[in-house]
């Protein structure tokens, strides 16, 4: 329909920049990727405001109107959505008003979300977790994130860190995470923790850590995820018990949450997962039911692999602007759908 009404979605990660125009349905157009590596807050600003104003320019050309824009952030957000409080992987980005800056470079109304929270509410919105009373979601990637729908609500917290599954701790005096705790969840699932497991393994003289060393070129630093990963698939028995051990952290992790929150599904998304698939969703859903308490008189949820893949961020931060591009204050509609 000529002058539909669209919003673009924008996922700012660690190590990379996407954008893709999302329709009503949720659907996303072939994403556009920033070609470099961005960090710094100004370079962040600028790569936005290049990539929304190509998509702006193609959905012109189709007939559609941009309404908003809707960035789902590796970060630490204020309650408000306002500011980023902290980014660890992105530099000089302490304390900044971002959905201001943002806003006010492109002309449009801005919806900043934190890049989990953004994922579940894709996932609740359009993909896998659909009408759910209680959603709760994993995102399992570099690091381990999570977050939470409730009656429709995305819930953020008192003051905006809902959802941090991965500092949940899993192992007294375990080993010590940045956050400054110790046996942090993300320390035992993650690809930061796969990485650390295989190259431990492959340095030891092991019969099966062979395979694993040879793919690398014999150098220890070249292991990395996706190899790792790319292994397992192939049937690798080391790799797949790699993988197979993650999964059964994240399904340990998930079920201290399902003791708090009842969740009536349990989505597992992220780039690794997305990646492995059942290697790594096939154990964390056998640990959760191994876990998984009060069990006499509570059933245990399913746990699914996410569908969206990894739009789910985007898409999800797209849906959230789609009601700002409504309104002429974002900071109001936010409150639509967050608690």
């Amino acid at each position: 329909m000529p002058g539909q009404g669209v919003t673009i979605g924008v996922d700012l990660g660690g190590t990379k920049l996407v954008a893709a125009v999302v329709d009503g349905a949720g659907r996303p157009s072939p994403p556009q990727r920033w070609p470099a590596r961005v960090t710094h807050y100004a370079e962040a600003l600028d790569a936005i405001s290049e990539l929304v104003a190509g998509l702006r320019q193609m959905a012109r050309g189709r007939g559609e109107d941009v309404v908003a824009v809707g960035v789902a952030a590796a970060a630490f957000l204020t309650a408000d959505r306002a500011r980023v409080r902290q980014a660890t992987n992105l530099a000089g980005w302490r304390d900044r008003p971002f959905r201001a800056d943002l806003s006010e470079r492109l002309g449009l109304p801005v919806v900043i979300e934190n890049d989990a929270d953004a994922a579940v509410w894709g996932e609740y919105t359009h993909g896998a977790g659909q009408e759910e009373r209680c959603l709760v979601m994993a995102t399992v990637g570099t690091g381990i994130g999570g977050g939470i729908v409730i009656g429709g609500h995305l819930i953020t917290g008192g003051s905006g860190l809902a959802g941090e599954f991965g500092h949940l701790q899993v192992v007294a005096d375990g080993l010590e995470c940045g956050c400054g705790a110790r046996g942090c969840l993300e320390l035992y699932a993650s690809g930061t923790a796969l990485v650390r497991f295989a190259r431990a393994a492959a340095a030891e003289p092991a019969d099966d850590a062979g395979p694993l060393l040879a793919r690398a070129g014999g150098e220890l630093e070249r292991i990395d995820g996706p190899l790792i990963t790319a292994l397992a698939i192939d049937g690798d028995p080391l790799a797949r018990r790699a993988l197979a051990d993650l999964g059964q952290w994240v399904g340990r992790g998930l079920a201290q949450v399902a003791t708090v929150l009842d969740p009536s599904m349990v989505l597992i998304g992220g780039g690794l997962t997305d990646a492995a698939g059942d290697l790594v969703v096939g154990p964390a859903r056998a640990e959760f039911a191994a876990c998984a308490s009060i069990r006499a008189v509570r059933p245990v949820p399913p746990v699914r692999h996410a569908a969206l893949g990894n739009a789910a961020g985007l898409v999800g931060a797209a849906t959230l602007a789609s009601v700002a591009g409504k309104r002429s204050k974002p900071h109001e509609s936010e409150m639509v759908t967050r608690w």
